[in-house]
């Protein structure tokens, strides 16, 4: 193993490994590799670890990512893993617990009639071979299903296939902005595309999305096999009901859906790729609107996806933000432009989405229909704040879908909103630059829009908001005398979650696929239909410490959803950019909410453990690292995470002050909001003239 799995294993960092083998002469010497990549045997580690207490509890997941080390050609064997992974999760609950007590050859059998059925729906998989060899492996995935579930099991194969890959300029687009992304292909009755493709698919992340806001046709094609495969089974997992095609292959090369046409496309393109093939598609018929240059591949993709769309139907691009402003792209610029291929380009907040030092655009098209007359304006949106801030989901969603469906009901009659939207005359874009950058074209158009005496009163009434938050910020930031330890920090014992759930101190739920398990104990029904009424706790409303803000209409159709109750512990599963998990405990309006995706609910016996008390722990960074799992998506173990063995009393006392930490942190954050609001607007009004400064005029 190397110094990387050794660092998965123990939960700790490459750094700490590295600390590891040079101030420790007891650290196993390397039992093969190079100098500069020394590679160690399993067995060795792992004793050396459980002498030093840093062996994690043997998980799963974590003896499937040994077996899979362990074994020759591991990352094809993780590849022809993943359509065993959907075969035994579409199992009954007790044949897929039986699958890992089967005898190798009885395994082996039913692993290969498995992959003989399902090889054509899943890339890169037709030519797999099961040898004897894999029986280790293959129990391994499988008790891992078992155990923690499909997803998780498909994510440790991913962990694996990654490294592998070799691919660059392909990102993973993150949920929020997928689900974003999705909602902009909604018509103004609030109809979904029935038929969605992304011609760079990746993992699914895109097309798992358009899946989740009602899409039944979902089609994907990526360049590399493991990506596709992946696709093929997460999608498979989370839409089971949905008729799902995904396929490898180079798209703009070798476009494996030539001649089909759908009702809406989402893409992330690849970034920065220049070999896209110019040289050999200069005659291509998908180029519409114009040849692209060889440095524009991303304008390849917009014509490619056009090309694959129904008169009508509509596209969302996630771009860099140079393709809207380069001169080498201007004369394809106007043509989208004057044909009414392009309808809006929004611009979005830096670290939104891999590369995260940029600002990166959305690009909404539209297949123009030549039956209908070519739109005479063009929505541009600057979602992106005026500081760097946290990044705010909610708040973009919020920016980005206010402006766009008025305008997509009443293009003509849309007015705009000053600093954030201006509906932009086709003929005022089509200049000698055609410069289609938000930031530039709304701050020239909003001078006009501007009305002195609102713009006034709102101010007024931003300070007050202002001036309140700030007032409940200091009240509670008055007392900071925090007594310390004695001369060295508390020592204590602990148990990690999965002791406290067999010992039922606790119970967790998660909200999943049917038949698999959410709890500890039976895996949840398969839900009843909802009425879309009821609402639903996001992640991001648990980060932001927010109200519930979704529905449960905005949640996937055939998902067991737990409710959240009151003294419920929420924390968020996910890892971002630059974050830590948080965790907070349920708001009293939050009861009979349900859970959203991404959130892990624990639920104490109050009798032994103090709600607070085990958010405050369960949420420390330290904690939250050592359970982190995952490569591409990093999520919290929930089962890893480890809580002090304290006396009730003691508890609620600390209870008391994670409590009021939280209560610090809220107040900071809502007086942050306020002070961006009240500084955005005032500088609008000032830089547009309809604000004067104070004492102007005085003597």
């Amino acid at each position: 193993m190397t110094a990387a799995d050794i660092s998965r294993l123990a939960g700790v960092t490459r750094a700490t490994v590295s600390n590891w083998r040079r101030r420790h002469p007891d650290f196993p010497a390397p039992a093969g590799g190079t100098d500069t990549s020394p590679t160690y045997d399993l067995d060795a580690v792992r004793a050396w670890l459980s002498a030093r207490g840093q062996l994690p509890e043997d998980t799963p997941a974590d003896r499937l990512r040994t077996a899979l080390r362990t074994h020759p050609g591991d990352a094809e064997l993780a590849l022809h893993l993943l359509p065993v992974v959907l075969a035994a999760a579409r199992l009954d609950r007790g044949e897929r617990e039986a699958l890992p007590a089967l005898r190798d050859d009885a395994l082996l059998r039913w692993v290969r009639s498995t992959a003989d059925d399902g090889a054509k729906g899943f890339p890169g998989t037709a030519d797999a071979v099961y040898t004897p060899e894999a029986a280790g492996p293959l129990r391994a995935v499988l008790q891992c299903v078992v155990t923690d579930g499909a997803e998780a099991a498909t994510d440790v194969l991913a962990e694996r296939l990654l490294e592998d890959t070799g691919g660059t300029g392909t990102y993973l687009t993150p949920r929020p902005l997928a689900d974003l992304m999705a909602r902009l292909l909604t018509d103004s009755t609030g109809a979904f595309p029935v038929s969605v493709l992304d011609p760079a698919c990746g993992t699914g992340s895109l097309l798992a999305a358009a899946a989740s806001a009602g899409a039944t046709e979902l089609h994907g094609q990526d360049i590399l096999a493991a990506q596709a495969a992946q696709a093929a089974v997460r999608l498979r997992l989370s839409a089971p009901e949905t008729a799902i095609t995904v396929r490898t292959g180079d798209s703009l090369r070798s476009d494996a859906f030539k001649g089909l046409t759908t009702d809406a496309v989402l893409c992330n393109p690849p970034y920065g790729v220049r070999d896209w093939g110019h040289d050999d598609l200069a005659y291509d018929q998908r180029w519409a609107y114009g040849v692209p240059p060889k440095g524009e591949p991303e304008l390849a993709w917009v014509q490619h996806c056009l090309a694959h769309l129904a008169p009508g139907g509509r596209a969302v691009l996630l771009m860099p933000p140079a393709v809207a402003e380069r001169t080498a792209g201007r004369r394809i610029r106007a043509q989208l432009v004057r044909d009414g291929a392009l309808r809006a380009v929004v611009s979005l907040p830096q670290g939104a989405a891999t590369p995260l030092h940029i600002g990166l655009h959305l690009w909404v098209l539209e297949r123009p229909d030549s039956q209908a007359e070519a739109p005479g304006t063009i929505l541009l949106v600057d979602a992106a704040p005026s500081e760097n801030r946290d990044l705010d989901w909610a708040t973009i969603d919020n920016t980005v879908l206010s402006v766009w469906r008025p305008y997509l009901a009443d293009q003509d009659g849309y007015t705009g909103a000053p600093g954030i939207a201006a509906a932009m005359p086709v003929t005022d874009l089509l200049d000698e630059a055609v410069d289609l950058t938000p930031a530039r074209r709304i701050r020239t158009a909003s001078q006009q829009a501007l009305r002195p005496a609102l713009l006034a009163r709102q101010a007024s009434e931003l300070y007050d908001q202002l001036h309140r938050t700030a007032t409940d910020l200091v009240g509670l930031s008055a007392d900071g005398d925090w007594p310390p330890a004695d001369d060295r920090p508390r020592d204590w014992r602990t148990a990690t979650v999965s002791d406290l759930l067999r010992g039922g101190a606790l119970s967790l739920l998660h909200t999943a696929p049917p038949g698999r398990r959410t709890r500890s104990g039976p895996p949840q029904p398969r839900p009843e239909a909802r009425s879309g009424t009821r609402p639903a706790l996001t992640a991001a409303d648990v980060f932001e410490n927010r109200p519930a803000s979704g529905t449960e209409a905005d949640l996937p159709a055939g998902i067991a959803l737990p409710l959240v109750q009151a003294s419920d512990v929420l924390l968020t599963e996910l890892l971002g950019v630059g974050r830590t998990a948080v965790a907070r405990v349920a708001e009293p309006g939050e009861t009979g909410c349900f859970l959203g995706p991404h959130l892990l609910l624990f639920r104490p016996d109050q009798r032994r453990l103090d709600p607070w008390f085990l958010a405050g722990f369960l949420a420390a960074e330290q904690n939250v690292n050592a359970a982190a799992t995952g490569t591409s998506i990093i999520r919290v173990d929930p089962r890893r995470l480890r809580v002090p063995l304290l006396p009730l009393a003691e508890q609620q006392r600390y209870g008391a002050a994670f409590r009021s930490l939280h209560e610090l942190r809220a107040a900071a954050r809502r007086a942050d909001r306020a002070a961006e609001d009240v500084t955005r607007l005032l500088s609008t009004g000032l830089t547009g003239g309809a604000l004067l400064p104070r004492g102007h005029g005085s003597a």
